[in-house]
C-alpha cells in the first residue's frame, strides 16, 4: 500500500512539472515580451506572490475547521501540514483540467495516512464543496458590490449590465439551493446517481455504489453531520474561504496601483481600488469556472481578466498585463507546490 501510494505521489508530482513546462510555452507573448512585464512589475512582484501565503493560510485553516467539525475531536494533523497539503493541492488543481482531478485525490491519499480514509475523503469532499459554496457567494456579493458603486456614479449600469447581473443573482440563488441540499442529505450518492445517468457510466456508477454502498452511506453521514451538528465549524470555514477571495483581489490592486491607477489617492481613493479588484476578481472567476474544462485553464482566465478589466472601463492592455503576471504568479506557486510534495512531515 504505502509502495502504491508513493507510486501515485510521483504520478502527480511529474504531472505538476509538466504543467509547469506546458505554461511556459502556452503564453501568448514572446518570452522577450513575457520578461518585459515581469521586469515592469518589478519590486511588486514580491507583494503579488506574497499575498497568496496569507490565501493559501486563510484556506488551510477553512479545510481544518471541516476536519476539526468532522472528527469532532481534535485534529491529528498540523497545521504546517495541513497548509501544505493545501498548497499542493492547489497546484495540482491548476494543472489538471475540471480542476480537482489531481489535487482533491491527492489530498485524501495524503490525509488519509493521518485518519481513517472515510472522514479524509469526507474531509476532502466537504473542504471542495465549501470551496465553491465560498465562490458563489464571492460572486453574490460582488452584485450589491457593483450595484452600490453604481449607484454612487462610480460605475455605469446600463439595462444590459442589469440582465446580466440579474441572470448571476438567479445562478447563485440556484447553486445555493443544490449546496443547501446537498449539506442537509450528503453528497456523494447523490453525485453518482447523476454520473450514472451519463451515456457508458451507468454500468461503472452501479457497480462502484453496489461495491462501496456502506462507505459512501458513511462519507454521505458525515457531511450532512457537519451542517446539521457542527454549525460552528461550518460558518468558521465558509468565512474565512470567502475571506481569502477578498485577500486574493489585493494581487489585482497591486497591479492596478503598479500602473498609477488609485480612483484619486487617499483612503477613499484606495477604497475604490480594492473594490474594483473584487469586481475583477470576482467576474474573472466567474468566467473561468463556467469555462473551466482546459488544463490550466489556457486562455480562459485571460480573456476572463481583459473583458472585467474592460467592463469597468479600464485599458485592455491592462487585462493582458493583469492575466501574464497571474499566469507568472500561478507558476510559481505550482513549483512551490511540487518542491513541497517532497518534503515530508
Amino acid at each position: 500500500m504505502t509502495w502504491t501510494k508513493q507510486r501515485l505521489n510521483n504520478l502527480f508530482f511529474f504531472l505538476g512539472c509538466a504543467a509547469c513546462v506546458v505554461m511556459l510555452f502556452t503564453f501568448d507573448v514572446s518570452f522577450v515580451e513575457l520578461w518585459e512585464h515581469i521586469c515592469h512589475a518589478g519590486y511588486w512582484l514580491i507583494p503579488i506572490l506574497g499575498v497568496w501565503l496569507l490565501v493559501y493560510g486563510l484556506n488551510a485553516v477553512a479545510w481544518r475547521a471541516i476536519i476539526k467539525g468532522n472528527l469532532q475531536g481534535e485534529v491529528p494533523v498540523s497545521f504546517w501540514r495541513i497548509y501544505r497539503l493545501t498548497i499542493t493541492g492547489y497546484a495540482l488543481n491548476y494543472a489538471t483540467p475540471v480542476g480537482g482531478l489531481g489535487g482533491e485525490p491527492y489530498r485524501i491519499m495524503e490525509l488519509s495516512k493521518d485518519i481513517d480514509k472515510q472522514h479524509a475523503t469526507s474531509s476532502v469532499i466537504l473542504y471542495a464543496m465549501m470551496h465553491f459554496f465560498a465562490h458563489f457567494w464571492f460572486w453574490f456579493i460582488s452584485i450589491f458590490i457593483y450595484l452600490i458603486l453604481a449607484a454612487i456614479g462610480d460605475l455605469p449600469i446600463t439595462p444590459a449590465i442589469g440582465i446580466v447581473l440579474g441572470i448571476i443573482v438567479l445562478f447563485c440563488l440556484a447553486a445555493f439551493y443544490l449546496f443547501a441540499r446537498g449539506y442537509r442529505k450528503g453528497f456523494v450518492v447523490y453525485v453518482l446517481g447523476i454520473i450514472g445517468k451519463i451515456p457508458g457510466l451507468k454500468g461503472w456508477s452501479r457497480r462502484f455504489r453496489g461495491r462501496h454502498a456502506e462507505a459512501l452511506r458513511n462519507i454521505d453521514s458525515q457531511i450532512s453531520a457537519l451542517y446539521s451538528q457542527d454549525t460552528k465549524a461550518f460558518y468558521t470555514s465558509l468565512v474565512f474561504e470567502y475571506f481569502s477571495r477578498v485577500v486574493q483581489s489585493s494581487e489585482v490592486m497591486f497591479m492596478l496601483l503598479l500602473f498609477g491607477i488609485d480612483c484619486g489617492g487617499g483612503l477613499g481613493g484606495l477604497t475604490l481600488t480594492f473594490l474594483h479588484s473584487i469586481l475583477i476578481v470576482s467576474f474573472t472567476t466567474l468566467f473561468a469556472n463556467l469555462i473551466g474544462f482546459l488544463p490550466m485553464q489556457i486562455g480562459v482566465q485571460e480573456g476572463g481578466f481583459v473583458l472585467s478589466i474592460a467592463a469597468l472601463g479600464l485599458s485592455a492592455a491592462l487585462g493582458i498585463f493583469v492575466s501574464i503576471i497571474c499566469r507568472v504568479r500561478e507558476i510559481f506557486w505550482i513549483a512551490i507546490g511540487m518542491a513541497l510534495m517532497k518534503i515530508k512531515s
